[in-house]
């Protein structure tokens, strides 16, 4: 048999599930036109309709659902294909039977590889089901005919057996389906109960799909972009990307990518290469400090903005949240650095990230708002500039939008008069041993500082968001276990904010020979300029074993 290697299928988004309206029937499938997929999948998917294939032709999904698809069909039923036709199957199938944007932002987190907590309040119970084994983002990402949603299950009861009395029973229930005659709604099986809530909430047909489907073309990206993001770890990054296509209306494209680092300013070059599915779904890879970097992002349908995360690691844990801004002849600003500004500073320097800025930079072309007065520009180039400012004492509290010539950027600085807080993110990270067996998987921490607003009052919508800051790391015990000890054992937390856990036990070390694993708390603390008192804030980490078997392994290549 063959081994094919697929295309990469590769802010924090916030979650907004499209309810499409099902068709009242739901059991018309999407026809399939391309040779290329007919052949290769119609050996086993046929039916009597034309265009129609069996199981194929009723789901639509992410292109790492279809992916992930072909490479099931070539490890458990001996599929053959060589790496041409793999990739043309997964461009097919992402492109005509996709998502629709409104449906793809939902699950975006599982396809940007973020490791969060997410709740499904749509239905708890079908959560409850569905991600005893995997992230519900697995479901968000998918969308089925009743009949299709039933056989899922059914695979999933054939292939893994488990899944009985691990998350399709309930109560001492047994199997029943189809549902018993008394079986009352409060009383269904979870599984039933599973089946009716996604076949209407993700059905194959949908009006947000039938608008985007209609509306489908190969977006024009070529050209020069503005980036900005933040590196957890390493601060806020801007740069510039070129974006070149490849064969006419083919989707694809190469990149060079230049970022600047406003902390230390150091400098990280990128060259890559990418394809755009259905429309909008960038998945791309590139190379920088001899890294292979992943790259999932989402192109908004005007075609002038771009964002999403790049991603690196054994586990993909490693990221760099990034938005990218179409650039024009004018000037554009991309960000500032540092994002807040003490009152009653007299003379600071603060970097201005942009694009196109203007050669000849008077102090009157720049404008930070109310109470913030520029005092010099300093020096200028294309791409950034800096100047010194002061602000005023009493100034107003709060974001100031920052214009250069008829360049803005809303809300780039924010004016404090104190750092009330900083809080540690993530506030649950996870870390895995490893590095004998399987690698290990790394936490990243951040720590951001706050103004509590105008209400004077923690964790309320007026808070003020002041930017990451560098603190000093440190850990200390978590006290579940009493004399455990995880604290010697568990890894070691760098300055960087990053953990890297200890290596696969047993450890002979420990009392019990037990593993290096446990719990313990990561701190931060930090000392705002001017200040006496250090803030502190903390973030509970569980490092736990490795996970020996991966599902769903990501390939690279062209």
């Amino acid at each position: 048999m063959r081994i094919f290697s697929a295309l990469v299928i590769a802010s924090w988004i916030p979650v907004s599930l499209a309810f499409g309206q099902s068709d009242p029937e739901g059991a018309d499938g999407i026809s399939i036109d391309n040779q290329t997929v007919i052949e290769a999948c119609g050996i086993c998917h046929v039916t009597d309709e034309p265009g129609i294939l069996s199981r194929i032709s009723y789901r639509r999904t992410t292109p790492e659902g279809w992916q992930q698809t072909i490479k099931r069909m070539v490890s458990l039923n001996d599929m053959i294909l060589d790496p041409d036709e793999a990739r043309e199957i997964v461009r097919y199938l992402s492109n005509n039977l996709g998502l629709a944007p409104e449906e793809a932002r939902g699950g975006a987190f599982e396809v940007e590889r973020r490791l969060i907590e997410y709740e499904y309040e749509a239905d708890r119970d079908t959560e409850a089901t569905c991600s005893a084994c995997h992230s519900m983002g697995r479901i968000l990402n998918q969308r089925r005919t009743k009949e299709e949603w039933a056989l899922v299950v059914a695979m999933h009861r054939g292939y893994y057996p488990y899944v009985d009395r691990q998350s399709f029973r309930e109560g001492g229930m047994t199997r029943r389906d189809p549902p018993a005659p008394d079986e009352t709604p409060e009383r269904r099986h979870p599984m039933n109960r599973a089946i009716d809530h996604l076949a209407e909430v993700f059905p194959l047909h949908s009006s947000a799909w039938a608008a985007w489907s209609a509306n489908l073309r190969a977006p024009q990206l070529e050209g020069s972009w503005m980036l900005s993001g933040n590196h957890p770890g390493s601060g806020p990054v801007f740069g510039r990307m070129t974006i070149s296509a490849g064969p006419s209306g083919s989707a694809e494209f190469t990149t060079d990518t230049t970022l600047v680092y406003a902390r230390d300013g150091r400098s990280v070059t990128h060259t890559g290469q990418s394809i755009v599915y259905t429309g909008y779904q960038w998945r791309g890879s590139s190379e920088a400090d001899a890294a292979t970097w992943r790259q999932v992002m989402f192109v908004e349908r005007d075609w002038t903005s771009i964002s999403g995360r790049w991603f690196r690691g054994a586990w993909d844990e490693i990221g760099l949240d990034v938005t990218l801004t179409r650039v024009d002849e004018g000037p554009s600003v991309s960000g500032v650095y540092p994002r807040a500004v003490l009152t009653s500073t007299s003379s600071q320097e603060v970097s201005i990230y942009g694009a196109n800025l203007p050669e000849e930079l008077a102090p009157e072309d720049v404008n930070l708002g109310a109470g913030v007065r520029l005092l010099e520009v300093v020096s200028v180039t294309p791409n950034v500039a800096s100047v010194r400012i002061s602000v005023e004492d009493g100034a107003s509290v709060g974001d100031r939008d920052v214009f250069v010539g008829r360049g803005m950027l809303e809300r780039g600085i924010a004016v404090y008069d104190q750092m009330d807080r900083i809080t540690v993110e993530p506030l649950r990270g996870m870390a895995r041993v490893g590095g004998v067996i399987v690698p290990k998987q790394y936490e990243q921490f951040d720590a951001v500082a706050w103004h509590d607003g105008p209400d004077d009052t923690p964790n309320t919508d007026d808070d003020l968001n002041l930017g990451v800051v560098a603190p000093n790391w440190s850990l200390e015990e978590y006290a579940a276990t009493y004399g455990d000890e995880d604290l010697k054992y568990v890894g070691a937390l760098g300055q960087n904010g990053v953990f890297t856990p200890a290596v696969d036990g047993p450890n002979p070390d420990r009392v019990g020979n037990r593993n290096n694993i446990g719990d313990v708390w990561v701190v931060a603390t930090y000392t705002p300029a001017g200040a006496d008192t250090p803030l502190k804030a903390r973030g509970h980490l569980v490092v736990t074993v490795p996970v020996y078997m991966r599902f769903d392994s990501w390939e690279v290549g062209r």
